[in-house]
């Protein structure tokens, strides 16, 4: 019987007993003298080594540690492997970054604000930002024919998006990964299928986000037409993929296994998140019973610090750093000489440094609107340095449409010339949107006032974004409304607009003693239209026109016939609007100067002149903020009618009357109100405040005086939820009027 396939050929037992003899061989036991035409013992004799970091979440910046070790100790890496977490700073490694760059570069992540998407309000397009004063839910669900439609995740990973580009800048224009200092692989899951995608090709930031896209909380990837998610799913620890590249010996940088004990699954969401793990552990025991008796396996014990601890990314790089100091007898056997391992980073190249020349600029458009509107937002200029920070903030600017599921770039070689492209990737949960808002308050005395109010918006309707609102409001003050705003240039400077529609708003009406003598509800139809420019995304100027008629109903007090009454109006319209946050607002301003002008000849029953001023202002030290506000608003002549009067009273507009208590001819009010925040949690982020209010209304501009002001204030805890802002909290005034309020709602009526 012939022994063919029973033992190795010659050749292939040499192999095995020399791959079996070298790791045992110590650096140094052999000179370099015997390397052909020069080669040092390292480019000739040792094993290559590849370097396969574990997914984890924030649990992965141990493998910065690890790293550090690595290069203490002068240990070679040739390739690289890594999922999730690890396929980020396997990838930063890999582009050139040492670990004391990768350290200081994670450390100085705002991960908190890095995984959230809604652009800073300063950000956000002057349009959208008047949304934040009418609806309150933030949250904008698609409707497109007839269907709800959702977003596949919570966070788009927009910011995180353009954190990785910053960072692999320098190597943003190798497409091959085996072209990196160190080449390099990333593992993703298609979510179709569900099998292993490596990534060896294309755009590395674009890579390392998708293979760190937890489903459900990150958006999937789209590359080469698959949808990619957490490579964790289905490689957690690619020793596969790193011997695949060619390794004969696996270093493997593990961060341990997030299976729960039993006393932890307690609800129906860690059932569900056990489950996963799952996933992530078999996957990975098969890996792990791959090792042999070259490879090493290093164990990062991070004990309570989670895959979403990123707060404590600072706690887990030790951790790592111990875990491989713990391994260092086995890691040892494979350590360089001095020489030796300066001339393998040597090899290995930089990424470059200096700031690249933009030789063109493209623009991938994937949605309705035209090119010349994402262009408008952009600085970038060919034949100049490109200016990363102003291209971030560009980028920011064009997502803060709010019509962008992403807004990314890419730098490109062309004919060896770089270029910047832009791709812009419409939400495909859009356009139309629904959007809904609740606001009441209450006395607990039998005053309260309730409105929910329905919107539908649709934008991009055609190139220019112009787009088309549909709102009604239900409550105390029921109204329903039809909108379009249509920009007559690409940046939105100049737009015209008008509104359909029909209001109504309760009134109490007072005699000259300042007794209230009857409640009134003035409700009817009206057309507003009207154009102006806009500054950016701070600052509006319009002019317009509004047309209406409705009926005055007496609902309590004296037997007063119903009258009818007639609105025809020119107004002037000045804004600038720099807060962060209308509801919790920790720096900016906002300002608001109009002039509205009433003739019979515009078709008024009434001639008067109305000029009124909002002004508020935040400063904010650690957790504490101040917020100076001033609100005057006169009748010139004090002849304004019903439908016109101004209102004050309610949650710090005159705390302790409830909602809209007082109105008049003439209004001012100066507040002060004082807010510290008592935690960070991202969801439901908590305040304690106060308010000190001075102010009234007054029928005639001759009765107005600082001696019949009214002094009020109020305690309050807030919050800054997913519904929406809430507030509850007291307030009392020199009068001797108090009430307790619940306010879902802006903090802020201009």
């Amino acid at each position: 019987m012939p022994f063919v396939g029973v033992f190795p050929r010659a050749g292939q037992l040499g192999a095995v007993l020399l791959s079996l003899f070298l790791p045992w061989v110590q650096p140094g036991a052999q000179g370099s003298q015997n390397a052909p035409d020069g080669a040092s013992r390292d480019a000739v004799q040792r094993p290559k080594i590849g370097l396969v970091l574990a997914g984890g979440g924030a649990k992965g910046a141990a493998h910065v540690g690890v790293l550090k070790v690595l290069e203490e100790m002068r240990i070679p890496v040739d390739y690289v492997a890594g999922t999730s977490m690890g396929s980020i700073i396997g990838g930063l490694y890999a582009s050139g970054m040492r670990p004391e760059e990768i350290e200081r570069e994670i450390k100085q992540i705002d991960w908190k604000d890095v995984f959230v998407d809604e652009p800073y309000r300063e950000d956000r397009s002057f349009r959208r930002k008047t949304d934040d004063f009418l609806y309150v839910l933030p949250g904008k669900p698609g409707f497109n024919e007839g269907e709800v439609n959702l977003p596949l995740a919570y966070v788009h990973g927009q910011k995180f998006g353009l954190q990785l580009n910053r960072l692999t800048q320098g190597v943003g224009q190798i497409k091959d990964f085996d072209q990196l200092p160190i080449p390099y692989r990333a593992v993703a899951t298609d979510l179709e299928t569900g099998q292993e995608v490596v990534l060896k090709s294309g755009n590395l930031a674009r890579s390392l986000r998708a293979s760190m896209a937890v489903p459900g909380a990150f958006d999937p990837v789209v590359i080469d037409d698959r949808l990619l998610v957490d490579g964790g799913l289905a490689n957690n620890i690619p020793v596969s993929v790193a011997r695949a590249m060619g390794a004969d010996v696996v270093i493997v940088s593990d961060l341990g296994s997030d299976l729960m004990k039993r006393d932890e699954i307690k609800s129906a969401l860690s059932v569900a998140g056990q489950m996963v793990n799952f996933l992530f552990a078999l996957n990975s025991q098969a890996q792990i019973a791959s090792l042999g008796p070259r490879d090493v396996h290093i164990v990062s014990k991070l004990g309570d610090i989670g895959a979403g601890s990123f707060d404590r990314i600072a706690e887990a790089m030790p951790i790592g750093e111990q875990a491989a100091r713990q391994a260092a007898d086995s890691l040892r056997r494979y350590a360089l000489s001095q020489e030796d391992f300066s001339r393998h980073l040597a090899a290995r190249g930089q990424p470059a440094a200096e700031t690249p020349t933009v030789a063109f600029l493209r623009i991938d458009n994937q949605s309705k609107i035209s090119d010349e509107v994402i262009a408008s937002h952009l600085h970038v200029k060919a034949g100049e340095p490109l200016d990363v920070v102003q291209l971030e903030k560009d980028i920011q600017q064009i997502y803060g449409l709010e019509i962008f599921e992403s807004v990314r770039y890419e730098l490109v070689k062309d004919d060896g010339k770089t270029g910047v492209v832009i791709e812009a990737k419409e939400r495909p949960w859009g356009p139309g949107y629904l959007q809904a808002g609740l606001i009441t308050s209450s006395n607990f005395e039998g005053d309260s006032v309730f409105r929910f109010g329905m919107a539908y918006t649709k934008t991009a309707i055609n190139p220019l974004n112009g787009e088309m609102r549909f709102a009604a409001q239900i409550g105390d003050e029921p109204a329903i409304a039809a909108e379009i705003f249509q920009p007559l240039d690409p940046a939105a400077r100049w737009y015209v607009r008008g509104t359909l529609g029909y209001q109504s708003q309760n009134i109490n009406l007072f005699d000259d003693a300042g007794n209230r003598y009857a409640e009134a509800n003035a409700g009817g139809f009206f057309v507003d239209l009207g154009g102006g420019r806009q500054f950016g995304t701070w600052g509006d100027a319009r002019l317009g026109y509004r047309r209406g008629s409705g009926e005055i109903e007496i609902g309590t007090g004296p037997d007063i016939p119903d009258e009818d009454y007639d609105i025809g109006e020119v107004y002037l319209k000045l804004t600038s609007d720099k807060l962060d946050s209308v509801y919790f607002p920790t720096k900016g301003h906002f300002v608001r100067l109009q002039w509205r002008l009433s003739r019979e000849d515009f078709g008024a029953n009434a001639d008067f002149d109305q000029i009124s001023l909002n002004y508020h202002h935040a400063y904010s030290w650690g957790r504490n903020t101040l917020i100076g506000g001033l609100d005057v608003e006169s009748t010139l002549d004090d002849d304004a009618p019903i439908q016109s009067l101004y209102r004050l009273g309610g949650f710090l507009r005159l705390s302790g009357y409830d909602q809209d208590r007082l109105t008049g001819q003439q209004a001012g009010i100066a507040k002060a109100i004082y807010m510290r925040r008592l935690n960070d949690f991202p969801f439901f982020t908590g305040y304690l405040g106060a308010s000190l209010e001075l102010g009234n209304v007054w029928q005639y501009k001759d009765d107005i005086s600082l001696d019949d002001t009214i002094f009020a204030g109020s305690l309050f805890i807030g919050a800054d939820t997913f519904m929406g802002p809430l507030y509850l909290g007291y307030g009392h005034n020199d009068k001797g009027d108090g009430s307790l309020y619940m306010f879902l709602g802006p903090l802020f009526s201009f």
